[in-house]
């Protein structure tokens, strides 16, 4: 029976959360509306739409909706070309993909964006399959990404594992029924990262990979 190794990107592989926290601050700030950095970052991982949402109320101007998204992609894009990845991300997706695990990533990036940070990350030789937020009809923080990226690998959301940096990740791999790890390179507090649903939280990649042997990863193939 296959396993999924499912990884959110932005904040868990790639150290990006804050660039796009500064691309939305001034995306909105070019809009006409003050909005505290803070709550930008607590609202990183949603898909778009459900961020603006999250920030501005569902009573905001709707209209304005597609402008701002544009405006964030379009400053986010001059990064591009050095995005930072995180240490060891690569070498942690080829450790599990060694084992048999089957790497997909589940991410709201699309098109250039997501191309950029395969690029950044640089690990396509140990990554089966992508799962984006076009692909389902509701994103993170609902199930919906988890299910789709279970069934690009094949496998079973038992004996499955998710790991990401915010609390979205958590609740959407939860309700998919899949072990959660949580990593705190994306900012967010152990403690939101747990009442979320993470089994285990580690520092970054690195610190992962490192304990790897200890992880749900293991505690996953022991079921088996």
């Amino acid at each position: 029976m296959n396993r999924a190794a499912l990884f959110d990107v932005d904040g868990t592989l790639a150290d990006t959360n804050h660039l796009h926290v500064t691309c939305w601050w001034e995306a909105l700030r070019q809009a006409g509306h003050d909005v505290a950095m803070h709550d930008i970052h607590r609202a990183i991982g949603l898909p778009g739409e459900d961020l603006i949402a999250r920030l501005l109320g569902e009573d905001r101007d709707k209209g304005q909706d597609e402008a701002l998204s544009a405006a964030h992609e379009t400053l986010y894009g001059t990064y591009f070309d050095r995005l930072p990845p995180l240490d060891s991300a690569a070498r942690l997706l080829r450790e599990l993909d060694r084992r048999g695990w089957r790497v997909v990533l589940v991410t709201s990036a699309k098109d250039t964006e997501l191309e950029a940070l395969l690029r950044a990350v640089d690990a396509d030789d140990a990554i089966t399959a992508t799962a984006s937020s076009d692909d389902v009809d509701e994103g993170k923080p609902a199930p919906d990404p988890v299910h789709h990226a279970l069934r690009l690998a094949d496998a079973p959301a038992r004996g499955s594992v998710l790991v990401g940096d915010t609390v979205w990740d958590m609740r959407a791999g939860t309700r998919a029924d899949v072990a959660c790890v949580g990593l705190l390179c994306g900012g967010i507090p152990r403690a939101d990262l747990e009442e979320a649903g993470a089994r285990a939280v580690y520092q970054h990649p690195a610190d992962l990979l490192a304990h790897l042997d200890r992880s749900p990863f293991a505690q996953e193939e022991a079921v088996r």
